[in-house]
């Protein structure tokens, strides 16, 4: 089956334009987390960028996607660290690795970045070891000097990454990102930066601290935020996607970041079927709807837009983003922004957004 835009309901979007969003900087072309990613990003002409964040021992918030630095940087080939290895229950999961809050920022700034997925991405791999790992002060202070030379404001949205886990650490994330948003003239409302965690209490806190627009992630339906499970809250993020859960987190934030399955189910030969009602019942109380993550590979698409049997071969991954943008969203997260964009821009003149 083909996707075609005849075939899509199309749901109107809160925005004028959707958002095209760097997924960890312009990951499919670049190592994730790393200044190289942002630029290429910018170049490409995203509308944002979105990075995660973590803290190292003392207290600085860098850009990472795991708290496990095993697989993107080089340092289980650093021996002065081999001392570090160690085992770290987060979120309830016990992980063996070495882990960005055992390392002063000096030490983590000795090491080196690599490709993720590099079986899956080996173009990427080739930049393996040229970058070290940015702190969030270097990536804001980079966008900044971008947006000044091309003449246009390039937004951040900041995922706070085991917000609890850090909370226990004595270690919470809110208070050096507050910080440090201040130190560069982002702390009010007309900045363009976002706020978003998987977790709701650390995003309740900032609601009461910041008036930045704030996004509740949402993860797979049966699974459940961890700092709601550290309380003794049995909700899940299906329960959380409900209109009585949409309501709740109406009340502390300005939108909701769904795993792009929860707009777009997969059928029983997992290719896309209808659109659920989340996008509209989101809509319903003006929370925005940023889906994620869209990535260009075949292992990553549904069945219906895969090109050929090889799972690391590019497939039709601008059908999945004009599906999305036909169910509504405000904004997609990709890896591949450049195709994003061009099936935002062939979009807006089909489904006269």
């Amino acid at each position: 089956m083909t996707v075609t835009r005849e075939a899509l309901r199309t749901t109107p979007s809160l925005v004028v334009t959707p958002a095209v969003v760097a997924h960890r900087g312009a990951s499919g072309h670049r190592p994730e987390h790393t200044l190289d990613a942002y630029r290429t990003a910018i170049r490409m002409g995203v509308d944002d960028i979105e990075l995660d964040l973590v803290s190292t021992r003392d207290g600085v918030l860098v850009a990472r996607h795991d708290a496990d630095l095993s697989t993107t940087t080089d340092v289980a080939s650093r021996a002065e660290f081999a001392h570090l290895r160690t085992t770290h229950t987060i979120d309830g999961a016990a992980q063996c690795g070495w882990f960005a809050q055992d390392f002063t920022v000096a030490q983590l700034k000795t090491l080196a970045t690599r490709e993720r997925m590099p079986r899956t991405r080996p173009g990427n791999a080739s930049y393996d070891g040229a970058e070290g790992i940015p702190t969030l002060t270097e990536v804001l202070a980079m966008v900044g000097a971008e947006s000044a030379r091309r003449g246009r404001t390039v937004g951040v949205m900041l995922e706070l990454k085991h917000a609890t886990h850090h909370d226990s650490l004595g270690l919470p994330l809110d208070e050096p990102l507050l910080r440090s948003l201040a130190r560069h003239g982002l702390d009010h409302a007309w900045a363009r930066v976002t706020l978003m965690s998987f977790e709701t209490t650390v995003l309740r806190r900032l609601a009461g601290r910041t008036r930045l627009p704030i996004i509740q992630l949402l993860e797979s339906p049966s699974r459940h935020p961890a700092d709601l499970v550290a309380v003794g809250d049995h909700r899940s993020y299906g329960d959380l996607a409900t209109p009585e859960g949409l309501a709740w987190i109406d009340e502390y934030a300005d939108g909701i970041g769904p795993h792009k399955s929860m707009i777009l189910p997969r059928d029983s030969l997992d290719a896309i079927a209808e659109p659920s009602t989340l996008v509209r019942d989101a809509h319903r109380l003006w929370l925005t709807v940023h889906a994620w993550t869209v990535r260009g590979e075949n292992r990553f698409l549904p069945s219906n837009l895969r090109h050929g049997s090889a799972p690391d071969a590019l497939g039709d991954m601008a059908a999945e983003v004009r599906a999305l943008l036909a169910a509504g969203v405000d904004g997609v997260i990709t890896d591949h922004p450049e195709a994003a964009l061009r099936a935002v821009r062939e979009a807006g003149v089909s489904f006269g957004v």
